[in-house]
């Protein structure tokens, strides 16, 4: 496995990655990270290149080992009135506003971004795969989002959350045809099946 690398010593660079997009439910999570100088992890990585348990322990490690770090979700009727891409945006913006330490460079994985504050920014295409903090970030999303899907499958078991997460699997896309949508649902999202 490749290391990942920080995008520059020479700022404070707090890097940002979201979860949950193509979700049908569920809403959409960003984590914002800012790493210690002495941050030296060589399994984090791309969330979605990692085992569940992997996720689990290094969430912990990462919270312990860097400077600061912030979580944000927006709920399915806000992805709704504003669009997946703005959320995904907006939640990122709102995960940066949590952050203790001012950010001198926020980088952005995936390639659209609004600007936040004055702050420059980078958008850096497949980011998690590449650059350390945004990796980290992706790790942290993913882990809060998933608890909260596994919470709400609970709720709802028939639509299978604990496995798929909100994704629209075709368990998850049966369910919907036969019981209908939930308040978790994404009322813009269609079903692949339509």
């Amino acid at each position: 496995m490749d290391l990942l690398k920080k995008w520059s010593d020479s700022y404070i660079e707090a890097g940002c990655d979201e979860v949950g997009r193509g979700c049908l439910c569920g809403p959409v999570v960003a984590a914002a990270v800012i790493l210690d100088h002495n941050f030296n992890q060589n399994l984090v990585n791309d969330s979605k290149k990692l085992n569940f348990k992997t996720r689990i322990d290094l969430d912990n490690y990462i919270k312990d080992n860097v400077q600061d770090y912030a979580i944000a979700e927006l709920p399915p009727d806000f992805i709704d009135l504003h669009n997946i891409l703005n959320a995904s945006i907006h939640a990122m913006h709102q995960a940066l506003d949590k952050l203790t330490i001012r950010p001198e460079l926020i980088l952005v994985d995936g390639n659209k971004f609004h600007p936040y504050n004055f702050i420059p920014h980078q958008c850096i295409i497949k980011g998690d795969s590449k650059i350390l903090s945004i990796a980290a970030a992706s790790i942290l999303a993913k882990n809060y989002r998933d608890r909260l899907m596994i919470q709400l499958h609970d709720e709802f078991p028939e639509y299978g959350w604990n496995t798929n997460f909100g994704y629209a699997t075709k368990k998850h896309q049966e369910a919907l045809i036969r019981f209908g949508p939930t308040k978790y649902h994404r009322q813009s999202f269609r079903l692949k099946y339509d």
